[in-house]
């Protein structure tokens, strides 16, 4: 029987925490690291684990990387890193959201190491998180799938292996156009029904049961109604996401009124400081257009 792997995860932020807390649930982290180190002490303290200084340190001291990050910079420093510190056969997989060209850099530079790398970006939110219920779109070479599928069991609750590395990133890159564009209809439909008086629960749970029901429906329709928008996905990192598919869009020729909508809307909300805020809060344009 092969042995589990010593995993270590950088970056942990309100997705890369709660995959921290499953993989040590699971019985494979050995070591976590985070741009602000007191965050990583704290959280291998409380796991009694160890915490690394940065990317080589924790190279050092595990087999597979898990980085959940925010920029494609970050990315690339860390793959940087990991080639500087790492010896032949370590794995990085990349949770983050990323350009599917940045992906393939990272794999390029690990490869100059012996080391490999799997793009494998998540959906299903901070309760996915939480919950160990994301789902995963997972690109790279059947070996390297095969190594990083135990770790990402830990938690998923889907995994699907798209095709070479940048695929993942693809992927998601459609997924950010479906949310972007069902966050636009629920927040305006919801905004025209608390214009015209509607009860909120009576109005969520017959458009729940219906066509109209969505996830974000669901998990966000009551708190966005409500003004709260403290939880769940950065309007900042979907603007981020967003601009990264409009240049996938262009390249490839297909339509993008939906996403060009969506910078626009994000944009200004940024902008005015809602960055922090769930994207939700898009509610706020539809209610004041």
């Amino acid at each position: 029987m092969t042995p589990a792997p010593h995993v270590g995860v950088i970056g942990l932020g309100a997705m890369g925490e709660p995959m921290a807390r499953h993989l040590h649930r699971a019985g494979r982290l050995a070591a976590v690291a985070n741009r602000t180190i007191a965050r990583a002490r704290a959280l291998a303290d409380e796991l009694a684990i160890a915490w690394a200084a940065d990317a080589a340190e924790l190279a050092a001291r595990c087999d597979v990387v898990v980085s959940c990050v925010t920029a494609d910079a970050d990315v690339l420093a860390i793959a940087g890193a990991l080639r500087t510190a790492a010896r032949p056969g370590l794995l990085l997989i990349d949770t983050s959201t990323i350009a599917s060209s940045t992906a393939r850099e990272a794999a390029r530079v690990l490869a100059e190491a012996g080391g490999a790398f799997v793009d494998a970006p998540v959906s299903g939110g901070v309760e996915g998180a939480r919950a160990g219920r994301l789902s995963v779109m997972v690109g790279g070479a059947d070996a390297d799938v095969a190594r990083a599928t135990p770790v990402l069991e830990a938690f998923a609750a889907r995994i699907t292996h798209m095709g070479p590395v940048g695929a993942g990133q693809d992927t998601k890159a459609v997924n950010q156009v479906l949310v972007a564009g069902i966050a636009e209809a629920v927040c305006e439909g919801l905004a025209l029904g608390k214009a015209l008086g509607l009860d909120r629960d009576r109005l969520l749970a017959v458009l729940a049961a219906g066509a109209a029901n969505s996830w974000f429906l669901e998990k966000r329709g009551a708190t966005m109604w409500d003004g709260s928008f403290s939880v769940g996905f950065k309007q900042s990192l979907l603007l981020k996401d967003l601009r990264i598919v409009r240049q996938l869009e262009a390249a490839a020729g297909t339509g993008h009124s939906v996403v060009d909508q969506a910078l626009e809307h994000y944009g200004s909300l940024v902008d005015a400081g809602h960055g922090d805020d769930d994207i939700s809060g898009l509610i706020r344009l539809k209610l004041r257009p």
